[in-house]
């Protein structure tokens, strides 16, 4: 007889029944309410607001009765959401309190490359960092995490990640749910291994490293087995895919259609209906759940078909090209709910597009794995240059690409590989033109900093480089499975 002590932290082969459809998950009971991360606004000066943040070492109750180390930000795993507006200015300053560097990264947020927070925006132990930016973008789910050079997928997994909510006035005045924490609610996935003594196993294999770190526990906003009760009759979900590498398809279990709003960079411009979405590492979407009284839905995960594709070769790693398992995430529950406005616009807001034409030219970007398929590789963390873009592994010292101030360009992004790989743009939000040759699908037409090239694939996106000229300090991209990205599979650019 296996206990839920052992279920939860013994052999993969136990732990992997809490994601499958097989019998023992199917009866799973969602019995821990959701945690919702707390609102940091910011303290208002004559110049802006600032937001204090300390990064510091913690312990967490997952699992219950059992301690795991971790880290996070104003807390002690993940990080409160960051609330402004657009027109604000913040300044962020960041506490170290670790016997480790680390770095915050302000994921989707349009601003100077000096204040990104990327591996060139080291925090030392015991230091702070602080840097002002504008809020110069409309109403939008971004989130901030760490991104230390070769060590994201360590100090991402081991909690230093959080939300960023911007709004402003056009979204605002579409009566769209807006109560954070009760009718406007955050979902942060990620998916977790543990140790037997309760830790967070992150002891790299040549086989994670290839594909991917992949965890048999699900967390939402760091809760295991979550529940949310809801009060009214619509709410507004916005989902964070933050895990390391697993790519999610969401679904409802009772069939019903998702009806989404946003992707990465805001609203779209109408609302799609679509009973299936893939969500990869970085992308978010928001979506509207409509429930009636004593009804209970759960947010599902089911396999993804496209991603085991694509050239024919994803099926050959035994379906480990994409995710083949169906598994529940959360469950949702209504009992007696407040009325609401149930009425929406078909029309949501114009968002912003550019042209093929318009554009100044166009850059290829070849996502590879040279190591893939050979006998063998290096294994654990610190795998830079066993994957790369275009030929080349990340190298901090070297500069990719130069990018004209006020240009317009197509970015064509090549997966050359036979794994899926979400790809991200530091700095801008970009439109995706299509995705060999076809149009995005509907939730994808919104404004994007993270787009999922399937194997075989070539997606072609397109952006304008409008601010920020600055010719010593870069941008990444890169692909943002944590570990490949850790492996090399990233580049720099700057906008001169």
């Amino acid at each position: 007889m296996i206990s839920r002590r052992d279920v939860l932290l013994g052999a993969t082969a136990a732990g992997a029944a809490l994601l499958t459809s097989r019998p023992g998950a199917a009866a799973r009971r969602f019995v821990n309410p959701l945690r919702v991360p707390p609102l940091l606004e910011g303290v208002s000066q004559d110049d802006g607001k600032i937001y204090d943040l300390s990064v510091a070492a913690g312990k967490s109750e997952f699992l219950p009765g059992i301690s795991t180390p971790t880290l996070g930000i104003n807390g002690a795993y993940l990080g409160p959401t960051i609330r402004c507006r657009e027109g604000d200015r913040v300044t962020m300053r960041v506490k170290n309190t670790l016997a480790e560097p680390t770095t915050l990264h302000w994921h989707g947020l349009h601003l100077p490359a000096a204040s990104d927070g990327g591996p060139h925006q080291v925090v030392e132990p015991g230091s702070v960092w602080e840097t002002s930016f504008a809020i110069k973008q409309r109403a939008s789910l971004c989130w901030y995490h760490s991104h230390l050079m070769e060590q994201t997928g360590e100090q991402v997994l081991r909690g230093l990640a959080g939300l960023f909510l911007i709004e402003d006035e056009p979204s605002r005045s579409l009566g769209l749910p807006s109560d954070y924490g009760v009718d406007d609610i955050p979902l942060i996935i990620q998916d977790r291994r543990f140790g037997a003594d309760g830790s967070f196993d992150y002891d790299l294999t040549m086989h994670d490293v290839m594909m991917g770190y992949k965890g048999s526990v699900v967390l939402v906003n760091g809760t295991a087995d979550p529940h949310v009760v809801l009060r009214r009759q619509r709410t507004r979900l916005r989902i964070l895919n933050g895990s390391n590498s697993r790519i999610y398809t969401l679904g409802r279990d009772d069939g019903a259609e998702l009806v989404v709003i946003g992707s990465d960079g805001g609203l779209l411009e109408q609302p799609a209906r679509q009973r299936r979405v893939r969500l990869s590492p970085g992308e978010r979407i928001e979506i509207l759940v409509d429930m009636g009284s004593d009804q209970s839905v759960r947010l599902m995960s089911y396999p993804d078909r496209v991603a085991a594709g694509g050239m024919g070769r994803g099926l050959m790693m035994g379906g480990m090209a994409g995710n083949a398992e169906t598994f529940p995430i959360i469950e949702l529950r209504a009992t007696k709910l407040e009325t609401a406005e149930l009425s929406l616009p078909e029309r949501l807001i114009h968002v912003p597009n550019w042209a093929a034409a318009q554009a100044a030219r166009t850059r290829t970007f070849s996502l590879d794995m040279p190591m893939m398929g050979m006998g063998g590789m290096m294994g654990g963390a610190g795998m830079g240059g066993a994957m790369g873009i275009n030929g080349r592994a990340m190298d901090l010292d070297r500069v990719d690409e130069r990018v004209a101030l006020g240009s317009i360009e197509i970015w064509q992004i090549r997966n050359t590989t036979p794994l899926a790989h979400p790809f991200h743009i530091h700095g801008v939000q970009f439109r995706t033109l299509d995705r060999d040759g076809q149009s995005p699908l509907p939730h994808e037409r919104g404004l994007k900093d993270t787009v999922l090239v399937d194997p075989g694939s070539t997606v072609r996106v397109i952006t304008e480089f409008s601010d920020f000229a600055d010719p010593h300090r870069p941008y990444m991209y890169h692909c943002h499975i944590l570990e490949h990205e850790d492996a090399g599979m990233m580049g720099q650019f700057v906008v001169v």
